[in-house]
């Protein structure tokens, strides 16, 4: 899903891994038996229950409905004998979704520079070409997001989110420079980026309130629910009417679909689905971009010259690299927004400029060839540990569960 927009809206899944999703290596916990004494049995139970507890829960399938249950069972039996590929692929997925806030971070930061020369400049005007608004619906992308990945304690991937939302915010903070984005709406956007960040790093080690916790998801549930609408809404104007109305009429329901899972007034699968709501509109926040950038293309195919095609192999290359982590533990969310990304946003855009011919025959097809191997290779890698005949059932359990 992407890290970011690249007007940002660039993630994570149920383990570790951004932006759309930058990030870290996790930690693999495997047993080493060596020919030594034991000295403490109680220690050696406890690290056994840790490591098949830990690869129990990494091996888990998540329906799509419950992607934000923290760290579901898996029911089923587990074959010890393939427990060392399967935490090899646990490690190698893990840094790959590490290894995405690489391009995810290029992204950004020539927008950051730019920025930057052109304040020391005194350039403000040129500033005003970077729509407030856009950065300001990725950064709530961003945060939802990294509310998700640091629920699902997935390291990486609350690295990628969080070099997203500061990547973004420090292009905001340029913008109220610039006096491109009015002052109030700035003050608001770094109360909630702090509060975010601080939440977030206090859940992420359980160091939180519950009541201030559940708080801040209602809070992005609701704004997630507002803002994707609107955004949508906003993609075909001028050839709809002008109007916050769509906003306007999700940000009620949402309100009051929080309010009644808060006071019981919903059945299980009910609150269940609201509990859900945050992520899945981050993640269609960011696949709506492609969407925004083909209607665009559509309608002013002599801007597609104006698209750079490094940015948009930057943003299929991030979204790729979390493709193997998301498949492998089962995030149907995390698949879905990563892969969406990745097919039709920058892959989308790398064919667009092939076809207008901006882009060179040897380039695209590199990216193709590159791109359809990967994920070929992510397929293929996740039928071999989980000891499957074919792909087809590990992409079964991906979307309906075990």
């Amino acid at each position: 899903m992407a890290k970011s927009l690249v007007v940002p809206l660039a993630n994570k899944a149920p383990t570790n891994d951004r932006f759309l999703y930058p990030n870290c290596p996790y930690v693999s916990h495997s047993l080493s038996f060596e020919n030594k004494p034991i000295k403490n049995l109680n220690n050696v139970l406890f690290v056994s229950h840790y490591t098949l507890a830990s690869l129990h829960r990494r091996l888990t399938p998540v329906l799509a409905l419950d992607s934000d249950a923290p760290h579901p069972l898996h029911q089923g039996s587990v074959d010890f004998r393939s427990s060392k590929s399967f935490e090899q692929w646990n490690s190698l997925t893990a840094k790959f979704s590490g290894a995405s806030s690489i391009p995810f971070t290029l992204l950004q930061l020539p927008q950051i520079i730019l920025n930057a020369q052109n304040l020391l400049a005194g350039n403000k005007t040129a500033l005003l070409a970077v729509p407030w608004l856009g950065m300001f619906t990725g950064l709530l992308g961003n945060l939802s997001l990294l509310s998700y990945f640091a629920k699902k304690k997935e390291k990486e991937a609350i690295v990628v989110q969080t070099l997203g939302v500061v990547s973004i915010y420090a292009v905001i903070v340029q913008l109220a420079m610039a006096e491109a984005m009015p002052l109030p709406i700035f003050v608001f956007t770094s109360v909630v980026v702090a509060s975010g960040l601080v939440i977030n790093f206090l859940n992420y080690f359980n160091w939180i309130n519950a009541g201030i916790w559940q708080f801040w998801e209602d809070f992005i549930t609701v704004g997630g629910i507002s803002v994707l609408p609107q955004v949508m809404w906003s993609t075909f104007v001028p050839y709809i009417p002008n109007s916050i109305l769509p906003g306007t009429i999700a940000f009620v329901v949402g309100v009051a679909a929080v309010v009644m899972a808060r006071i019981g007034r919903l059945p299980e699968k009910g609150v269940k689905f609201v509990g859900a709501i945050s992520g899945w509109t981050a993640t269609l926040l960011f696949m709506w971009m492609p969407v925004s950038q083909m209607w665009t293309n559509f309608l002013n195919p002599d801007n597609i010259k104006g698209l750079s095609a490094v940015s948009m192999l930057l943003a299929m290359i991030g979204n790729g690299l979390m493709i193997p982590r998301a498949l492998f533990i089962r995030d149907f969310m995390w698949f879905t927004g990563s892969t969406w990304a990745a097919l039709f946003y920058g892959y989308g855009n790398i064919v667009c400029l092939y076809s207008f011919k901006v882009i060179s025959r040897e380039f695209f097809l590199a990216s193709t060839a590159g791109l359809f191997l990967w994920i070929g290779m992510a397929l293929w890698r996740d039928t071999v540990v989980y000891g499957y005949n074919s792909p087809l059932r590990s992409l079964r359990e991906l979307v309906f569960g075990n």
